[in-house]
């Protein structure tokens, strides 16, 4: 095998499709195919199998793929810290990041980002915390940005940010209310839409309910967290969020937000594997990401932890 084979393997393993993995490397899809086939010949194991619509993994593809990742990162590495002593930082990131964030504040940083380092390419996966700490650990995604976990994963995990869960509303409707915090056992009297147990955000709300003793029964459950600001943008319904998830439609005065008392807090936190060390591009994306919010921090909803 030579790097190319494995460059091909790697993409076709990722994208699924020879028409999409021939894409992603710029090549024509034949090419594609015959390298496959090299490989597959000087390996004596078939590594996909071919169905119409994809091609999948065999379990000898997926040890291959478990096995070669890392000599491809590690080139990888090495050669974006080789740039990194021209003063140049390039490369490419892959990162998951949870879809409060990708949805609020993930685009509009990443034009900055863009701007700021022009060889860096960048790919945003949206999802679960649950999901990312499975590709970390598979060594799909180079970090990820998840809620902090309460137990130990075998992985790096640095805290990023902490921030105040609220109550939303629409805007229409919370006019002329006491503008106060509104007390934990309070929230049992609105009409609320929540996201699934099987999310993170969930998971966080109800232990911080359960030290307090209140149990919540909402009427509508939606993981979407865009779906559910929309919904309570235009309805008399209310949900509880962190507040980086509704800052710009805050901002626009679409929706309604109230502190809650006692304070729930999110806790963020970037995840790593300890044998995948971060590269110069990572470091310089997370690095970006606490300016962002940092700056964020004045309006005394978001907090950097110590």
């Amino acid at each position: 095998m030579d790097l190319r084979q494995i460059n091909y393997f790697i993409a076709l393993f990722e994208e699924g499709s020879v028409t999409r993995a021939a894409q992603r490397l710029h090549v024509v899809q034949p090419a594609v195919s015959m390298q496959i086939a090299r490989m597959e010949r000087e390996l004596g194991q078939k590594l996909f199998d071919r169905t119409p619509k994809s091609m999948v993994p065999t379990a000898a593809g997926r040890t291959l793929h478990r096995l070669v990742l890392p000599v491809v990162r590690n080139l990888s590495l090495a050669h974006e810290h080789m740039a990194r002593l021209s003063g140049v930082v390039s490369g490419r990131v892959t990162m998951g990041m949870l879809a409060s964030l990708a949805t609020s504040l993930i685009p509009g940083m990443l034009t900055g980002f863009a701007d700021d380092y022009p060889e860096i390419e960048v790919a945003v996966v949206d999802g679960y915390s649950s999901t990312f700490i499975d590709l970390v650990n598979e060594g799909q995604l180079d970090f990820a940005v998840i809620n902090r976990p309460s137990r130990k994963l075998g992985l790096i995990v640095d805290p990023l940010v902490e921030e105040q869960m609220v109550l939303v509303t629409g805007a229409a409707d919370d006019e002329g209310e006491d503008e106060g915090a509104v007390s934990i056992k309070r929230l049992t009297d609105y009409k609320l839409v929540l996201p699934t147990r099987r999310h993170g955000l969930r998971t966080e709300l109800e232990r911080h309910l359960a030290n307090r003793n209140v149990t919540l029964e909402p009427r509508l459950e939606l993981d979407a967290i865009e779906g559910i600001v929309e919904l309570v943008a235009g309805s008399d319904w209310a949900t509880i969020l962190p507040s980086l998830a509704i800052r710009r439609h805050l901002a626009r005065r679409r929706v309604h937000i109230r502190a809650i008392e006692p304070m729930m807090v999110r806790r963020l936190a970037v995840i790593h594997h300890p044998r995948h060390p971060l590269s110069p591009a990572s470091h310089a994306f997370i690095d970006h990401l606490r300016q962002a919010l940092v700056a964020m921090a004045g309006d005394g909803w978001i907090t950097a932890p110590d």
